[in-house]
């Protein structure tokens, strides 16, 4: 007799079989019960990953900002860059020419 055999079929088959039984409906309950289950649990750390993934997005797009504040209000030359670029600021004599998509 093979190993699995002695086990339900011995002298405490019962119990073992009684023991299957029950962690089976156990384990149906703990991934279909509404509200607190398994499933539940892994689209809730899913979630709790796709969130993260955004704050180091965030994190990096705040950094990126503080470094070119910090080089607009120390760097004159990039100021005028910047002002010139975004507003379309010219020195006396410039010519600026504003080309729209």
């Amino acid at each position: 007799m093979r190993w699995p055999g002695k086990i339900f079929n011995g002298p405490h088959g019962g119990f073992f079989k009684y023991a299957v039984v029950v962690t089976c409906i156990f384990v149906f309950i703990m991934f279909f019960k509404p509200g607190t289950n398994v499933i539940r649990w892994i689209r809730s750390g899913m979630e709790i990953h796709r969130q993260e993934k955004q704050i180091r997005m965030y994190n990096e797009e705040i950094d990126r900002m503080e470094h070119r504040i910090k080089m607009l209000t120390s760097d004159r030359d990039t100021l005028e860059e910047f002002a010139r670029e975004e507003f379309y600021f010219a020195e006396p004599g410039d010519d600026v020419y504003i080309i729209e998509p």
